[in-house]
């Protein structure tokens, strides 16, 4: 963990990597101070990275995107799934090996770049096959894709995120897919995206930075995905991750740092402090009643957070058993 000395938490680090989908948008939409939070770090001197999963979009149309929404980018601050599986892909099967695709340009594209042939799927001179978020991919492919998975060709996914956040809700990820083929097929596939490391070792190598923080929405993906990489990392609480899922985290999917959203960045880093049998932090107090977990005071939501997340980890390791979370809600910030 970085010690801040009374810096804020985004000027702690010198490589800030942005989830995208439930930390910088959701569905397409800017989330609630993303943009004036991230331009603020940006002017500290902090290198920015954009890091998605999402397979299927190239770098070029999701910093087109941000630019639209008000955000600062450029094609070399975004770092995808694509190109982290097509790095793996070049180190195992070298400079024009040819790589069958079952997914969207994104995915080509990130293949091209990297020196290597993209094919569709069935073509006899693929020497493996990738796999990415594609919508739009036929049944019929997927078949012949699982097929040949199956009988023995190397297999590698861009991820395994089983939803991604939309405007009417969660919807269904790659990760389902994954999960299909990988049954029918008898077969894991090598993954590149988060929670697997290759994705943010692929994002330090192209955006440098020797200390980076992850901020992320996704426990399961962002958050331990920083600690396989043994980086620290910051939670905002705008995308998929709810109180319950928070609560109940085991060791290896908790934050370094938990937040309202990314005003965090222009803020003193938060951390809750023991205080006899409870926990404190910046005007907020957390307690455990009957396995109930009771939170008094006032103050920012961001120190709400940090304080609930302390008190209930703490409850967690004790017992073996969630807090009681009835009546909980944080306070507007």
């Amino acid at each position: 963990m970085v010690e801040p000395q009374g810096r804020t938490l985004a000027t702690a680090y010198d490589l800030l990597m942005f989830d995208l989908d439930g930390v910088v948008y959701v569905d397409g939409h800017a989330v609630d101070h993303a943009a004036e939070s991230i331009a603020g770090a940006r002017q500290s001197g902090t290198h920015i990275a954009f890091v998605t999963n999402n397979a299927s979009r190239t770098p070029e149309q999701v910093a087109d995107h941000l630019v639209e929404l008000g955000i600062e980018a450029t094609t070399s601050d975004v770092v995808t799934s694509s190109q982290a599986a097509a790095r793996l892909l070049h180190d195992r099967r070298g400079d024009g090996a040819r790589i069958s695709v079952l997914g969207a340009v994104g995915l080509e594209h990130a293949l091209r770049e990297a020196g290597l042939e993209p094919v569709p799927v069935g073509d006899v001179r693929a020497v493996a096959i990738v796999s990415g978020y594609a919508p739009e991919v036929r049944w019929k492919v997927i078949m012949r894709a699982a097929t040949l998975i199956r009988n023995g060709l190397p297999w590698t996914a861009t991820n395994t995120d089983l939803t991604l956040p939309t405007g009417d809700g969660l919807a269904p990820g790659h990760g389902l897919l994954v999960r299909l083929i990988s049954e029918f097929a008898g077969v894991e596939p090598e993954v590149a995206g988060k929670p697997a490391r290759p994705l943010l070792d692929e994002t330090r190598r192209r955006v440098g930075g020797d200390h980076p923080l992850m901020v992320g929405d996704r426990l399961d993906t962002d958050i331990e995905g920083a600690r396989r990489a043994e980086i620290d990392s910051l939670l905002v609480m705008t995308g998929v991750s709810s109180l319950a899922d928070l609560a109940g985290a085991p060791p290896e999917l908790r934050p370094t740092y938990v937040a309202h959203d990314l005003r965090a960045l222009t803020r003193p880093p938060l951390r809750a402090d023991q205080a006899g049998a409870g926990w404190e932090a910046d005007g907020w107090a957390a307690t455990l009643e009957d396995s109930g977990l009771v939170v008094t005071g006032a103050g920012g939501a961001d120190a709400w957070w940090t304080v609930v997340a302390a008190a209930a980890w703490s409850h967690l390791d004790r017992t073996g058993h969630p807090a009681d979370l009835d009546g909980l809600s944080p306070p507007d910030d």
